[in-house]
């Protein structure tokens, strides 16, 4: 089955064919970097992660690149109330970022350019559409020609002769009677007291918001790129922005495909701060949801739909994470290496099918999940009869025919960014993943029963219940270390 992608752009679900076959080019959109992320940014990029490890998975070349807005009103802002600078409010947002993408199992995007350190090629592309008529300069300031680009509104869908009309009889505000049109934008704002601002042909000032993005997207990928991500809040007029300036520019199409996930309600209310439902990535985790329960919760539902966040909704996500941790933990006791399809057994084989043809339509990572429950459901069953310390289910857990499964639980887990918690990875609390496979870590005594029942194993040549319960005790944290003389020592991990 090939990959199909619903392009915003055609508005169809469409097969996926790169610009160059078996490599893929990728630009996101990032953060403005004035404050922490939110859980909006947590769903999107975790969405966008999902793609990018999928189509790794599925034998492509992926290059992708994500930007930092690092130039912005709302940054100067925050400067300002700070009583710091741009730079160093920037510095500090974009360490918290990373931070925060690390603890949700987010890939570091290939490249990763700022606005700031782009100004040679935003001010060529500015150049460069103001000597082909596309856009004019007005008192220090640079707007974009919106009736110079025929296409404008192919990505929204928007008319300009109905929004004019909508706009007739508003009073002009200072900046708008500077402009050829009502829409138009601007690529370069001329300079005011008390702000940071960089020479250019047109005087001092700095580049738009818009402008930022079709220069790195260039600068970084070329003329044309087989992908663009964002948010559902960005076709309009961010991404209907882009489109118009580098199209006038290069003469050629930006992108061929627009994909945009939708938005966070929360407790069916849109998030913002001014509900005082805002809620950052960094507070949500710190008060004890386990990152792998944000990243599982968000795969729930489809990433072009909305996604409301509840207390409900969290808490069930977490009971379905537990036991997904808990099979992870066993599995990843057994092995952690990849899969041989050649090699799997048929319903292991129509398991890994079934899996891809989910994310084949469009990322359908609600179906894909359905699978990773599946193949976990014996793996859990065993963990939790290990826990109540039966020592046939540690046999079990070793035969080869569940450690194939659960090779390829951790192979498609891994797809979708899930891995195993530990109890340090994440609070003590019911959101949070337990020691090892999900539950609690045994006493001494019972380790050293264990240990004793492996040695007996060991001494009857019997080295496949050896194994087991090796195997059994890592699952639960524990590390056998064998010396000389056959003692055996161990340690919690």
């Amino acid at each position: 089955m090939t990959l199909k992608l619903t392009n915003t752009l055609t508005r169809r679900l469409e097969p996926f064919e790169p610009l160059v076959p078996g490599q893929v080019s990728i630009y996101c959109c990032g953060v403005t970097v004035y404050d922490l992320c939110h859980l909006g940014h947590a769903r999107s990029y975790i969405a966008w992660d999902v793609l990018r490890r999928y189509l790794i998975w599925s034998g492509y070349a992926v290059t992708f690149v994500q930007n930092y807005t690092d130039i912005d009103d709302k940054i100067l802002n925050r400067a300002a109330e700070e009583g710091s600078s741009m730079e160093a409010v920037s510095e500090r947002n974009i360490d918290a970022f990373v931070a925060d993408m690390a603890r949700l199992n987010i890939l570091p995007p290939d490249r990763m350019p700022r606005a700031t350190e782009s100004l040679a090629a935003i001010r060529s592309l500015i150049g460069e559409l103001v000597a082909k008529g596309a856009a004019y300069s007005a008192d220090g300031d640079v707007y974009f020609a919106v009736m110079q680009h025929a296409g404008y509104g192919k990505l929204s869908g928007r008319d300009l002769g109905e929004q004019q009309d909508n706009a007739a009889g508003r009073v002009a505000s200072e900046e708008e009677a500077r402009k050829q049109h009502p829409f138009d934008f601007a690529l370069w704002k001329g300079s005011k007291p008390g702000e940071p601002s960089w020479e250019s042909p047109w005087g001092p000032g700095r580049p738009g918001w818009h402008i930022e993005c079709s220069a790195m997207v260039r600068e970084e990928l070329g003329d044309t790129i087989d992908i663009h991500l964002g948010g559902a809040d960005l076709v309009f007029p961010h991404h209907e922005n882009e489109i118009a300036q580098s199209e006038a520019a290069s003469g050629q199409e930006l992108a061929r495909y627009w994909l945009h996930n939708g938005m966070v309600n929360v407790g069916g209310q849109k998030m913002s701060k001014s509900l005082g439902n805002f809620t950052t990535i960094r507070a949500l985790l710190d008060s004890g949801v386990s990152p792998m329960t944000l990243r599982l919760f968000t795969l729930q539902a489809h990433y072009r739909k909305p996604l409301d966040f509840t207390a409900e909704a969290l808490e069930a996500a977490a009971t379905g994470w537990k036991g997904l941790n808990a099979a992870l933990g066993l599995a990843a006791s057994g092995a952690a290496i990849a899969t041989d399809p050649a090699g799997l057994a048929p319903e292991l084989a129509a398991a890994r099918q079934r899996f891809a043809a989910a994310m084949d339509d469009d990322l359908n990572t609600s179906a894909a999940l359905a699978v990773l429950f599946e193949l976990a459901k014996p793996l859990r069953a065993l963990a939790n009869r290990i826990e109540r310390g039966d020592g046939a289910a540690a046999a079990e857990a070793a035969t080869p025919a569940l450690v194939a499964q659960g090779k390829l639980l951790l192979e498609l887990a891994g797809v979708l960014g899930l891995q195993q918690e530990r109890a340090a990875e994440s609070p003590a609390t019911g959101s949070g993943s337990g020691s090892g496979p999900g539950v609690a870590s045994p006493s001494d005594a019972e380790i050293e029963a264990q240990i004793t029942a492996r040695q007996a194993a060991k001494a009857a040549k019997d080295f496949a219940a050896a194994d087991a319960i090796r195997l059994a005790l890592q699952a639960q944290g524990i590390e056998l270390i064998d010396k000389p003389g056959g003692i055996t020592e161990w340690l919690r991990s």
